[in-house]
């Protein structure tokens, strides 16, 4: 008896995992999760349902993953458009400033070209100076050892500005050798009119003009 007992139970238990086993076919072909639609068709037209295919399933679940995917690209377009206008506003900026540095370089160019026009100019000058002082001092020296009339007369065909430098550099030379300057000599030969205009320079103008 018990043992006919044991058996029962174990026949019943078979048929209830088959049972369950069934069941759970059925569900999943149900919800699509397998395929067993031509082993449960009659048993869904029994009960009047309808399976529910994958395509079906992956038709209704791709539909928020798609609108998921469409609102992140669409997010990151917009991202990418704020980085393209705040890189184009660099840009600009950066074009702007590099304007900027050029205009400062071109004028600091235009200033370092002024100021060697005018070294070079002062140094012209300095250097005509220089030229004109060494003529100047020769020229004293020669006139102090010729004859007085003969310098005189040289003199005389001198503009003004350069026969007072002459004179005044023959005084010079002469108060440096310690004797005594021909300068009084030379103007007592010369015409008195000319002699009044030229010390009326010297005294006006006590330096050189040029």
């Amino acid at each position: 008896m018990a043992a006919g007992k044991t058996i029962g139970k174990t026949i019943v238990l078979l048929f209830l995992v088959i049972i369950l086993i069934l069941i759970g076919l059925v569900w999943f072909d149900y919800l699509g999760v397998i395929q067993a639609k031509q082993l449960f068709a009659p048993v869904y037209r029994l009960f009047g349902l309808q399976t529910q295919s994958a395509a079906s399933i992956n038709s209704v679940s791709s539909v928020p993953y798609i609108d998921l995917n469409s609102e992140r690209l669409a997010k990151r377009l917009e991202a990418l458009d704020l980085r393209d206008q705040e890189l184009d506003k660099r840009e600009e900026t950066i074009l702007q400033k590099e304007k900027e540095n050029l205009q400062i370089s071109q004028e600091l160019e235009d200033l370092r070209i002024s100021q060697e026009e005018r070294e070079k100019t002062f140094n012209n000058t300095i250097k005509k100076y220089d030229d004109r002082e060494v003529n100047i001092v020769q020229n004293a020296r020669n006139l102090m050892g010729m004859v007085p009339q003969n310098a005189v007369n040289i003199l005389l065909a001198m503009d003004d500005q350069d026969m007072i430098d002459t004179l005044r550099k023959v005084d010079e030379i002469s108060a440096s050798a310690g004797t005594d300057s021909v300068v009084p000599y030379w103007l007592s030969l010369m015409p008195a009119e000319r002699v009044a205009q030229i010390q009326r320079k010297m005294t006006n103008k006590p330096s050189s003009l040029q």
